[in-house]
Protein backbone atom coordinates (compact mmCIF):
# COMPACT_ATOMS: atom_id res chain seq x y z
CA UNK A 1 0.00 0.00 0.00
CA UNK A 2 2.79 2.87 0.68
CA UNK A 3 4.57 1.76 -2.66
CA UNK A 4 1.00 2.37 -4.22
CA UNK A 5 0.71 5.56 -2.11
CA UNK A 6 3.68 6.74 -3.21
CA UNK A 7 3.62 6.09 -6.83
CA UNK A 8 0.19 8.12 -6.73
CA UNK A 9 1.79 10.80 -4.75
CA UNK A 10 4.38 11.02 -7.88
CA UNK A 11 2.02 11.05 -10.46
CA UNK A 12 0.09 14.21 -8.85
CA UNK A 13 3.15 15.79 -8.60
CA UNK A 14 4.03 15.34 -12.60
CA UNK A 15 0.35 15.95 -13.81
CA UNK A 16 0.81 19.29 -11.76
CA UNK A 17 3.80 19.94 -14.06
CA UNK A 18 1.97 19.47 -17.29
CA UNK A 19 0.02 22.09 -16.14
CA UNK A 20 3.09 24.38 -15.86
CA UNK A 21 3.53 27.74 -18.27
CA UNK A 22 6.22 27.43 -21.06
CA UNK A 23 8.14 29.73 -18.98
CA UNK A 24 8.26 27.88 -15.88
CA UNK A 25 8.71 24.43 -17.48
CA UNK A 26 11.80 25.66 -19.46
CA UNK A 27 13.37 27.13 -16.11
CA UNK A 28 12.62 23.26 -14.70
CA UNK A 29 13.84 21.83 -17.76
CA UNK A 30 17.04 24.10 -17.33
CA UNK A 31 17.43 23.71 -13.34
CA UNK A 32 17.42 19.91 -13.81
CA UNK A 33 20.04 20.15 -16.44
CA UNK A 34 22.46 21.77 -15.05
CA UNK A 35 21.98 19.63 -12.37
CA UNK A 36 22.44 16.67 -14.36
CA UNK A 37 25.66 18.23 -15.79
CA UNK A 38 27.03 19.09 -12.76
CA UNK A 39 26.92 15.88 -11.25
CA UNK A 40 28.29 14.23 -14.67
CA UNK A 41 31.27 16.59 -14.07
CA UNK A 42 32.08 15.38 -10.62
CA UNK A 43 31.36 11.98 -10.63
CA UNK A 44 31.90 10.43 -14.24
CA UNK A 45 35.53 9.60 -15.21
CA UNK A 46 34.21 9.85 -19.09
CA UNK A 47 32.03 13.46 -18.68
CA UNK A 48 34.77 15.49 -16.84
CA UNK A 49 37.41 14.28 -19.44
CA UNK A 50 35.16 14.91 -22.32
CA UNK A 51 33.95 17.96 -20.66
CA UNK A 52 37.36 19.66 -20.45
CA UNK A 53 38.57 18.19 -23.53
CA UNK A 54 35.78 20.40 -25.75
CA UNK A 55 36.95 23.71 -23.03
CA UNK A 56 34.04 23.34 -20.89
CA UNK A 57 35.30 23.67 -16.83
CA UNK A 58 32.83 22.93 -13.99
CA UNK A 59 32.11 26.98 -13.19
CA UNK A 60 30.99 27.17 -16.97
CA UNK A 61 28.36 24.58 -16.40
CA UNK A 62 25.18 26.24 -16.95
CA UNK A 63 26.20 29.53 -18.76
CA UNK A 64 26.48 27.65 -22.37
CA UNK A 65 23.89 26.15 -24.09
CA UNK A 66 23.56 22.70 -24.83
CA UNK A 67 24.94 22.85 -28.16
CA UNK A 68 28.57 23.55 -26.58
CA UNK A 69 28.36 19.93 -24.98
CA UNK A 70 30.04 16.61 -26.73
CA UNK A 71 28.09 14.26 -28.17
CA UNK A 72 27.79 10.55 -27.60
CA UNK A 73 26.62 7.38 -29.32
CA UNK A 74 25.59 3.95 -28.40
CA UNK A 75 29.38 2.26 -29.45
CA UNK A 76 30.53 4.92 -27.88
CA UNK A 77 28.67 4.85 -24.02
CA UNK A 78 29.47 0.85 -24.81
CA UNK A 79 33.24 0.86 -24.83
CA UNK A 80 33.58 3.76 -21.93
CA UNK A 81 30.70 2.39 -20.04
CA UNK A 82 32.56 1.57 -16.88
CA UNK A 83 33.85 4.91 -16.82
CA UNK A 84 30.54 7.10 -17.91
CA UNK A 85 28.35 5.53 -15.18
CA UNK A 86 28.40 7.10 -11.54
CA UNK A 87 28.84 4.21 -9.79
CA UNK A 88 32.45 1.98 -9.56
CA UNK A 89 32.49 -1.45 -10.65
CA UNK A 90 29.44 -1.12 -13.10
CA UNK A 91 30.24 -2.92 -16.24
CA UNK A 92 28.43 -4.54 -19.15
CA UNK A 93 30.20 -8.22 -18.38
CA UNK A 94 28.75 -7.26 -14.41
CA UNK A 95 25.27 -6.61 -15.82
CA UNK A 96 25.51 -9.25 -18.64
CA UNK A 97 26.35 -11.53 -15.60
CA UNK A 98 24.05 -11.03 -13.50
CA UNK A 99 21.15 -11.16 -15.74
CA UNK A 100 22.58 -14.65 -16.77
CA UNK A 101 21.76 -15.64 -13.26
CA UNK A 102 19.59 -13.67 -11.76
CA UNK A 103 15.75 -14.13 -12.38
CA UNK A 104 13.85 -11.32 -14.20
CA UNK A 105 12.70 -9.43 -11.13
CA UNK A 106 15.95 -9.54 -9.09
CA UNK A 107 17.28 -6.33 -9.26
CA UNK A 108 21.42 -5.60 -9.54
CA UNK A 109 23.16 -5.30 -5.85
CA UNK A 110 22.43 -1.79 -4.75
CA UNK A 111 19.09 -1.88 -5.60
CA UNK A 112 19.86 -0.95 -9.60
CA UNK A 113 17.57 -1.66 -12.19
CA UNK A 114 19.23 -3.20 -15.53
CA UNK A 115 17.21 -3.75 -18.64
CA UNK A 116 18.77 -4.56 -22.68
CA UNK A 117 18.02 -3.16 -25.46
CA UNK A 118 15.84 -4.90 -27.73
CA UNK A 119 18.80 -5.85 -30.13
CA UNK A 120 16.85 -3.78 -33.38
CA UNK A 121 19.64 -2.02 -34.13
CA UNK A 122 22.63 -5.07 -33.15
CA UNK A 123 23.35 -6.67 -30.59
CA UNK A 124 21.48 -6.64 -26.86
CA UNK A 125 23.24 -4.03 -24.66
CA UNK A 126 22.42 -3.18 -20.86
CA UNK A 127 21.47 0.05 -19.96
CA UNK A 128 21.17 0.85 -15.72
CA UNK A 129 19.03 3.19 -13.66
CA UNK A 130 19.36 4.15 -9.96
CA UNK A 131 15.85 3.06 -8.21
CA UNK A 132 14.68 6.52 -7.37
CA UNK A 133 15.32 7.26 -11.11
CA UNK A 134 13.59 4.13 -12.02
CA UNK A 135 10.70 5.71 -9.94
CA UNK A 136 10.71 8.51 -11.66
CA UNK A 137 10.48 7.28 -15.05
CA UNK A 138 7.39 4.81 -13.79
CA UNK A 139 5.34 7.84 -12.64
CA UNK A 140 6.12 9.45 -15.80
CA UNK A 141 5.02 6.78 -17.95
CA UNK A 142 1.80 6.79 -16.23
CA UNK A 143 1.07 10.40 -15.66
CA UNK A 144 1.63 9.92 -19.85
CA UNK A 145 -0.94 6.81 -19.77
CA UNK A 146 -3.79 8.84 -17.61
CA UNK A 147 -2.62 12.22 -19.53
CA UNK A 148 -6.29 13.13 -20.66
CA UNK A 149 -8.28 11.44 -18.23
CA UNK A 150 -9.57 12.99 -15.08
CA UNK A 151 -9.20 12.04 -11.65
CA UNK A 152 -12.71 10.98 -10.35
CA UNK A 153 -12.25 8.72 -14.13
CA UNK A 154 -9.42 7.31 -12.90
CA UNK A 155 -10.54 6.29 -9.66
CA UNK A 156 -13.93 4.68 -11.24
CA UNK A 157 -11.30 2.73 -13.16
CA UNK A 158 -9.31 2.12 -9.98
CA UNK A 159 -12.26 0.79 -7.72
CA UNK A 160 -13.94 -1.04 -10.24
CA UNK A 161 -11.88 -3.96 -11.02
CA UNK A 162 -9.12 -3.46 -12.98
CA UNK A 163 -7.56 -6.52 -15.08
CA UNK A 164 -4.60 -5.16 -16.65
CA UNK A 165 -2.80 -7.38 -20.08
CA UNK A 166 0.31 -7.59 -20.99
CA UNK A 167 1.20 -8.71 -24.22
CA UNK A 168 4.37 -8.41 -25.56
CA UNK A 169 7.74 -10.47 -25.22
CA UNK A 170 8.28 -11.31 -21.26
CA UNK A 171 11.36 -13.72 -21.07
CA UNK A 172 14.00 -10.96 -20.79
CA UNK A 173 14.97 -7.58 -19.38
CA UNK A 174 13.34 -5.68 -22.14
CA UNK A 175 12.37 -1.93 -20.94
CA UNK A 176 8.70 -2.13 -21.70
CA UNK A 177 8.26 -5.19 -19.84
CA UNK A 178 9.83 -4.33 -16.91
CA UNK A 179 8.40 -0.97 -16.77
CA UNK A 180 5.17 -2.39 -17.40
CA UNK A 181 5.51 -5.29 -14.22
CA UNK A 182 6.40 -2.60 -12.21
CA UNK A 183 4.40 0.25 -12.68
CA UNK A 184 1.50 -2.53 -12.75
CA UNK A 185 2.75 -3.92 -9.28
CA UNK A 186 2.82 -0.52 -7.86
CA UNK A 187 -0.80 0.14 -8.75
CA UNK A 188 -1.80 -3.31 -7.10
CA UNK A 189 -3.91 -4.04 -9.63
CA UNK A 190 -4.43 -7.65 -11.12
CA UNK A 191 -2.37 -8.41 -14.07
CA UNK A 192 -1.26 -11.17 -16.53
CA UNK A 193 0.47 -11.24 -19.37
CA UNK A 194 0.39 -13.16 -23.00
CA UNK A 195 4.04 -13.31 -24.35
CA UNK A 196 4.77 -13.37 -27.50
CA UNK A 197 6.71 -16.77 -27.59
CA UNK A 198 3.34 -18.52 -26.46
CA UNK A 199 1.51 -21.14 -28.69
CA UNK A 200 -1.57 -18.83 -30.68
CA UNK A 201 -3.99 -21.17 -29.67
CA UNK A 202 -3.11 -20.34 -26.08
CA UNK A 203 -4.28 -16.86 -26.16
CA UNK A 204 -7.76 -17.98 -26.21
CA UNK A 205 -8.26 -19.59 -22.77
CA UNK A 206 -6.17 -16.18 -21.46
CA UNK A 207 -8.14 -13.45 -22.88
CA UNK A 208 -11.99 -15.88 -21.72
CA UNK A 209 -10.60 -16.44 -18.45
CA UNK A 210 -8.97 -13.22 -17.58
CA UNK A 211 -11.18 -11.03 -19.45
CA UNK A 212 -8.62 -7.93 -19.41
CA UNK A 213 -10.37 -4.66 -19.04
CA UNK A 214 -7.04 -2.93 -20.44
CA UNK A 215 -4.46 -4.13 -22.29
CA UNK A 216 -0.58 -2.91 -22.71
CA UNK A 217 1.82 -4.12 -25.25
CA UNK A 218 3.46 -4.15 -28.95
CA UNK A 219 0.95 -2.39 -31.53
CA UNK A 220 1.70 -5.34 -33.81
CA UNK A 221 0.80 -8.07 -30.51
CA UNK A 222 -2.30 -5.86 -29.37
CA UNK A 223 -3.37 -6.22 -33.30
CA UNK A 224 -2.84 -10.38 -32.63
CA UNK A 225 -5.09 -9.85 -29.78
CA UNK A 226 -7.83 -7.56 -31.70
CA UNK A 227 -8.03 -10.29 -34.62
CA UNK A 228 -8.26 -13.09 -32.42
CA UNK A 229 -11.07 -11.69 -30.30
CA UNK A 230 -12.98 -11.14 -33.32
CA UNK A 231 -12.38 -14.04 -35.12
CA UNK A 232 -13.48 -15.92 -31.72
CA UNK A 233 -15.83 -13.36 -30.74
CA UNK A 234 -14.62 -12.87 -27.31
CA UNK A 235 -16.13 -9.74 -26.36
CA UNK A 236 -14.10 -7.90 -23.79
CA UNK A 237 -15.06 -4.47 -22.34
CA UNK A 238 -11.77 -2.33 -22.77
CA UNK A 239 -11.34 0.93 -20.78
CA UNK A 240 -7.98 1.76 -22.85
CA UNK A 241 -5.63 0.15 -24.92
CA UNK A 242 -2.11 1.59 -24.38
CA UNK A 243 0.66 0.81 -27.16
CA UNK A 244 4.34 0.81 -26.59
CA UNK A 245 7.65 -0.73 -28.26
CA UNK A 246 6.69 0.17 -31.74
CA UNK A 247 5.41 2.74 -34.16
CA UNK A 248 1.21 2.78 -34.06
CA UNK A 249 0.23 3.81 -37.50
CA UNK A 250 -3.03 5.71 -38.13
CA UNK A 251 -4.59 3.19 -39.69
CA UNK A 252 -3.81 0.56 -36.75
CA UNK A 253 -4.68 2.99 -34.56
CA UNK A 254 -8.14 3.71 -36.09
CA UNK A 255 -8.23 -0.08 -36.20
CA UNK A 256 -7.57 -0.89 -32.26
CA UNK A 257 -9.84 1.86 -31.14
CA UNK A 258 -12.97 0.67 -33.36
CA UNK A 259 -12.55 -3.27 -32.01
CA UNK A 260 -11.88 -2.51 -28.72
CA UNK A 261 -14.10 0.74 -28.60
CA UNK A 262 -11.72 3.16 -26.41
CA UNK A 263 -8.65 5.53 -27.29
CA UNK A 264 -5.42 3.83 -27.58
CA UNK A 265 -2.37 5.63 -26.12
CA UNK A 266 0.72 5.20 -27.87
CA UNK A 267 3.68 5.34 -25.29
CA UNK A 268 7.30 6.18 -26.31
CA UNK A 269 10.54 5.34 -24.85
CA UNK A 270 13.42 3.65 -25.59
CA UNK A 271 15.95 1.36 -23.21
CA UNK A 272 18.43 4.69 -22.45
CA UNK A 273 15.21 6.45 -21.35
CA UNK A 274 11.94 4.96 -20.80
CA UNK A 275 9.88 7.64 -20.08
CA UNK A 276 10.52 9.85 -23.59
CA UNK A 277 6.33 10.65 -24.55
CA UNK A 278 2.89 9.55 -25.06
CA UNK A 279 0.82 10.09 -28.78
CA UNK A 280 -3.25 10.25 -27.29
CA UNK A 281 -3.77 10.69 -30.98
CA UNK A 282 -2.24 10.55 -34.72
CA UNK A 283 -3.53 14.58 -34.88
CA UNK A 284 -2.08 15.76 -32.17
CA UNK A 285 1.31 14.62 -31.90
CA UNK A 286 3.49 12.40 -29.18
CA UNK A 287 3.65 14.73 -26.11
CA UNK A 288 7.48 14.93 -25.45
CA UNK A 289 8.04 14.74 -21.82
CA UNK A 290 10.36 17.98 -21.45
CA UNK A 291 10.90 18.02 -17.75
CA UNK A 292 12.04 14.30 -17.49
CA UNK A 293 14.45 14.31 -21.22
CA UNK A 294 15.68 17.33 -23.08
CA UNK A 295 15.38 16.27 -27.10
CA UNK A 296 16.83 18.10 -29.57
CA UNK A 297 16.74 17.63 -33.17
CA UNK A 298 19.57 18.67 -35.46
CA UNK A 299 20.08 18.33 -39.22
CA UNK A 300 17.72 15.52 -39.01
CA UNK A 301 19.75 13.40 -36.00
CA UNK A 302 17.78 13.13 -32.60
CA UNK A 303 20.13 13.61 -29.49
CA UNK A 304 18.49 12.26 -26.30
CA UNK A 305 20.10 13.85 -22.64
CA UNK A 306 18.00 12.40 -19.77
CA UNK A 307 17.29 14.67 -17.10
CA UNK A 308 16.23 11.72 -13.96
CA UNK A 309 19.27 9.21 -14.25
CA UNK A 310 22.33 9.77 -12.67
CA UNK A 311 23.61 6.62 -12.49
CA UNK A 312 24.03 6.35 -16.34
CA UNK A 313 24.01 9.87 -17.13
CA UNK A 314 23.26 10.30 -20.62
CA UNK A 315 23.98 13.64 -22.45
CA UNK A 316 23.53 14.66 -25.88
CA UNK A 317 23.04 10.67 -26.67
CA UNK A 318 22.43 10.01 -30.46
CA UNK A 319 18.99 8.14 -30.70
CA UNK A 320 18.39 6.35 -34.30
CA UNK A 321 14.58 7.60 -34.04
CA UNK A 322 14.04 10.57 -36.32
CA UNK A 323 11.50 13.06 -34.88
CA UNK A 324 9.47 16.10 -36.71
CA UNK A 325 9.53 19.01 -33.73
CA UNK A 326 5.95 20.83 -34.20
CA UNK A 327 5.17 24.48 -33.65
CA UNK A 328 3.67 25.34 -30.73
CA UNK A 329 -0.16 25.08 -31.18
CA UNK A 330 -1.17 27.05 -28.37
CA UNK A 331 0.29 29.42 -25.67
CA UNK A 332 -0.70 26.95 -23.39
CA UNK A 333 0.52 24.09 -24.54
CA UNK A 334 3.86 23.97 -22.74
CA UNK A 335 5.36 20.79 -23.71
CA UNK A 336 6.83 20.06 -27.09
CA UNK A 337 5.02 17.77 -29.67
CA UNK A 338 6.58 15.70 -32.52
CA UNK A 339 5.86 13.78 -35.40
CA UNK A 340 8.06 9.94 -34.41
CA UNK A 341 9.01 9.53 -37.94
CA UNK A 342 10.76 6.66 -38.30
CA UNK A 343 10.87 4.28 -35.21
CA UNK A 344 11.11 0.21 -35.02
CA UNK A 345 8.47 -1.21 -37.32
CA UNK A 346 9.46 -4.80 -37.51
CA UNK A 347 6.44 -7.13 -38.52
CA UNK A 348 5.74 -10.76 -37.40
CA UNK A 349 6.44 -13.74 -39.53
CA UNK A 350 2.77 -16.11 -40.09
CA UNK A 351 3.42 -19.84 -40.76
CA UNK A 352 0.87 -22.51 -41.48
CA UNK A 353 0.90 -26.01 -41.05
CA UNK A 354 -0.40 -28.68 -43.98
CA UNK A 355 -3.72 -29.13 -41.16
CA UNK A 356 -4.22 -25.47 -42.28
CA UNK A 357 -3.47 -24.36 -38.55
CA UNK A 358 -1.76 -21.11 -38.59
CA UNK A 359 0.44 -19.46 -35.87
CA UNK A 360 3.21 -16.66 -35.99
CA UNK A 361 6.82 -15.87 -34.92
CA UNK A 362 7.12 -12.43 -33.96
CA UNK A 363 10.68 -10.28 -33.53
CA UNK A 364 11.43 -10.28 -30.08
CA UNK A 365 11.02 -14.37 -29.36
CA UNK A 366 14.15 -14.79 -31.50
CA UNK A 367 16.37 -11.73 -31.23
CA UNK A 368 17.58 -12.79 -27.72
CA UNK A 369 20.75 -14.73 -29.02
CA UNK A 370 24.51 -13.59 -28.12
CA UNK A 371 26.92 -16.11 -29.18
CA UNK A 372 30.61 -15.03 -29.41
CA UNK A 373 31.97 -14.42 -33.31
CA UNK A 374 28.15 -13.24 -33.76
CA UNK A 375 27.68 -10.22 -34.82
CA UNK A 376 24.16 -9.57 -35.91
CA UNK A 377 21.82 -11.93 -38.03
CA UNK A 378 18.47 -11.67 -39.99
CA UNK A 379 15.06 -13.40 -40.39
CA UNK A 380 13.84 -13.73 -43.96
CA UNK A 381 10.67 -15.46 -44.84
CA UNK A 382 10.80 -17.54 -47.79
CA UNK A 383 7.41 -19.04 -47.64
CA UNK A 384 4.57 -20.24 -45.46
CA UNK A 385 6.67 -22.70 -43.65
CA UNK A 386 10.32 -21.89 -44.09
CA UNK A 387 12.91 -18.92 -43.59
CA UNK A 388 16.26 -18.18 -44.30
CA UNK A 389 18.58 -16.97 -40.93
CA UNK A 390 21.35 -14.69 -42.68
CA UNK A 391 24.19 -14.76 -40.38
CA UNK A 392 27.17 -11.98 -39.64
CA UNK A 393 30.53 -13.35 -38.04
CA UNK A 394 33.59 -11.67 -36.83
CA UNK A 395 36.35 -13.34 -38.41
CA UNK A 396 37.54 -14.83 -35.76
CA UNK A 397 34.44 -16.48 -35.12
CA UNK A 398 33.73 -20.47 -35.85
CA UNK A 399 31.48 -20.87 -38.01
CA UNK A 400 29.85 -24.30 -37.79
CA UNK A 401 30.22 -24.20 -34.01
CA UNK A 402 28.00 -20.46 -34.24
CA UNK A 403 25.38 -22.18 -36.83
CA UNK A 404 25.27 -25.39 -34.03
CA UNK A 405 24.48 -23.31 -31.57
CA UNK A 406 21.96 -20.80 -33.34
CA UNK A 407 20.38 -23.85 -34.67
CA UNK A 408 19.56 -25.80 -31.38
CA UNK A 409 18.19 -22.43 -29.98
CA UNK A 410 15.81 -21.37 -32.98
CA UNK A 411 14.97 -24.96 -33.21
CA UNK A 412 13.46 -24.44 -29.45
CA UNK A 413 11.62 -21.05 -29.93
CA UNK A 414 9.72 -22.62 -32.84
CA UNK A 415 8.92 -25.97 -30.84
CA UNK A 416 8.09 -23.77 -27.69
CA UNK A 417 5.52 -22.65 -30.60
CA UNK A 418 4.70 -25.29 -31.91
CA UNK A 419 6.22 -24.46 -35.48
CA UNK A 420 8.03 -27.52 -35.23
CA UNK A 421 6.92 -28.02 -39.35
CA UNK A 422 8.74 -24.74 -40.30
CA UNK A 423 12.15 -24.96 -41.78
CA UNK A 424 15.16 -22.90 -41.97
CA UNK A 425 18.49 -22.31 -44.03
CA UNK A 426 20.98 -20.63 -42.43
CA UNK A 427 23.77 -18.74 -44.45
CA UNK A 428 26.67 -16.31 -43.85
CA UNK A 429 26.81 -12.78 -45.07
CA UNK A 430 29.54 -9.98 -45.26
CA UNK A 431 27.22 -7.24 -43.76
CA UNK A 432 23.52 -6.85 -42.75
CA UNK A 433 22.62 -3.35 -43.68
CA UNK A 434 20.17 -1.08 -41.79
CA UNK A 435 16.38 -0.30 -43.70
CA UNK A 436 17.12 2.80 -45.66
CA UNK A 437 13.70 4.26 -44.55
CA UNK A 438 13.90 3.69 -40.66
CA UNK A 439 17.88 3.82 -40.43
CA UNK A 440 17.30 0.73 -38.36
CA UNK A 441 17.69 -3.06 -38.90
CA UNK A 442 14.89 -5.19 -39.80
CA UNK A 443 15.14 -8.40 -38.06
CA UNK A 444 12.29 -10.29 -39.86
CA UNK A 445 12.34 -9.73 -43.70
CA UNK A 446 8.06 -10.72 -44.02
CA UNK A 447 7.16 -12.44 -47.43
CA UNK A 448 5.11 -9.55 -49.57
CA UNK A 449 1.51 -9.54 -48.63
Amino acid sequence: MNTTISLLNSIIRMRQVARMSTKKLNRLQQKRLNRLLRYAYDYSAYYKKAFENAGITRDRIGSLPISAYPTIDKDALMEHFGELVTVPGITQEELRRFDEQESLRENYPGNFHIVHSSGSTGVPRYFVYDDKAWKTMLAGILRGALWDVSWKQFFKWYTSDPRILYVAATDGRYGGAMAAFDGIDGLGVKQTSLDIGMPYSEWTKTLREFKPNFIVGYPSAVKLVAELTEKEGIELHVNRVFTCGEPLSPGLRRHLEERFQTTAVNLYGASESLALGAELSAEGGMILFDDLNLIEVTDGEMYLTCLYNKTQPLIRYRISDHLILREKRAADDAFTRANVLLCRDDDVMWFRSKSGERDFLHPLSVEGFCLDGLLDYQFRQTSDSSFDLALQLSGKADPDSVMTKLRDGVQTVLNGKRLSYVRFDMMTVDEILPDTRTGKKQLIQTLPA
